[in-house]
């Protein structure tokens, strides 16, 4: 009896260390958000890694939003609150400097940022609160 005890407090202690190591890669309460705690918890080197590994369906195509429309389908990127352009520059990005990424879908982004971003936008707020900012215009 004793060691059935034993056994199913080991088992129990198994399951709940397990479970807390699996939740700190779980998506926040928010699934347009990306946290810095997500960002550590990821181990991705730069702010593409971070996406595709957590939120990959923030790179995913929009699709053509009219026939006279050039603007592109995927999101544009900003980072504290500036433009920098298409999702090619988060390659460039090191994930150590984001604290937050959110993406803003196209009818959000709109009311954010202004018209022109019809595929939406990826919003990077670094820890530095844009110190780091301008090391990555192109």
């Amino acid at each position: 009896m004793e060691c059935r005890r034993a056994v199913v407090v080991l088992a129990s202690i198994g399951l709940v260390g397990c479970g807390f190591h699996r939740a700190e890669l779980l998506p926040s309460g928010d699934g347009n958000t990306i946290t810095e705690d997500e960002v550590v918890a990821s181990r991705a080197t730069t702010a593409f890694e971070v996406i595709q590994k957590l939120r990959g369906n923030f790179l995913s195509n929009r699709g053509a939003t009219s026939f006279y429309d050039t603007s592109s389908p995927y999101p544009t990127v900003y980072i504290d609150g500036m433009r920098y352009g298409d999702i090619v520059i988060l390659r460039s990005i090191p994930a150590e400097v984001v604290s937050t990424i959110r993406l803003y879908r196209a009818w959000e982004a709109t009311t954010h940022y202004g018209t022109g971003n019809m595929g939406g936008v990826i919003a990077i707020t670094t820890r530095q609160g844009g110190d780091q900012a301008a090391a990555y215009r192109h």
